[in-house]
């Protein structure tokens, strides 16, 4: 028996909810979570179709993305995940799709502008799509240096990542994450909704100006902060 069976249900779970979701199509995405006591994570195996996915599949690594426990090669984007689980000490879960409006954004190179109160109601401003790759990070450690476009990113826009659980990776496509492996796959949903509907918002009025300022922050801290009073409550 695993030492980590837990930590593979949990990655098993999230990945599983991906094209349930629909947000995933074929092998495209995957779905890690951690465990910070033992320093590491599990993340779906590279290539294997979801309808195929087993828990025992899932791939043990640590924050060096050195496998720990697994007979298959983890997600060609583990070292992507490495990366954030060693930068972000909170996250316990990531997701990383090629959803089909979010990844339009991403490839438009433009951030999902912040129309309405659904998506003021996950984040007070636009999610952000990050510059496209440098040449010599494309060339040198690809994966690796896509957690740190991530990273720096959130860092120079002055954004914590979190209040910001996701983005747009510039040319490529969303990530997101969360305390769970399970809230990461909710903001990957989340960020597939709101990126449609900033779409078709355009589509409508292509004037359409960003949602007014107390609009913002009402929606935000009724779900967000002290004063929050959305749901049942503990």
């Amino acid at each position: 028996m695993s030492n980590y069976r837990t930590l593979k249900e949990e990655a098993y779970q999230a990945n599983m909810q991906l094209p349930e979701l629909g947000l995933v199509l074929f092998t495209f995405g995957n779905a890690s979570a951690v465990d910070r006591k033992k320093q590491v994570f599990a993340i779906k195996p590279s290539g294997v179709p979801y309808t195929d996915l087993k828990v025992d599949d899932m791939v043990i690594c640590d924050f060096d993305a050195k496998i720990v426990e697994g007979k298959l090669r983890p997600s060609s984007d583990t070292k992507t995940h490495a990366v954030l689980y060693k930068e972000w000490d909170t996250i316990g879960g990531i997701v990383h799709t090629h959803s089909t409006y979010g990844t339009a954004w991403a490839q438009s190179l433009l951030d999902i502008p912040i129309f309405g109160t659904t998506h003021a109601d996950h984040l007070i401003c636009d999610v952000p799509c990050t510059v496209p790759m440098k040449d010599e990070y494309i060339q040198g450690d690809y994966e690796h240096m896509t957690g740190f476009q991530i990273v720096d990113c959130l860092k120079e826009r002055g954004l914590d990542y979190n209040e910001m659980e996701m983005i747009l990776v510039g040319s490529h496509a969303p990530f997101s994450w969360g305390a769970t492996a399970a809230k990461a796959v909710y903001n990957s949903a989340v960020c597939e909704e709101i990126a449609k509907m900033a779409y078709l918002t355009l589509q409508i009025n292509p004037d359409a100006g960003s949602l007014k300022e107390t609009l913002k922050k009402k929606h935000f801290e009724r779900k967000h902060g002290k004063n929050s009073y959305y749901g049942q409550g503990h």
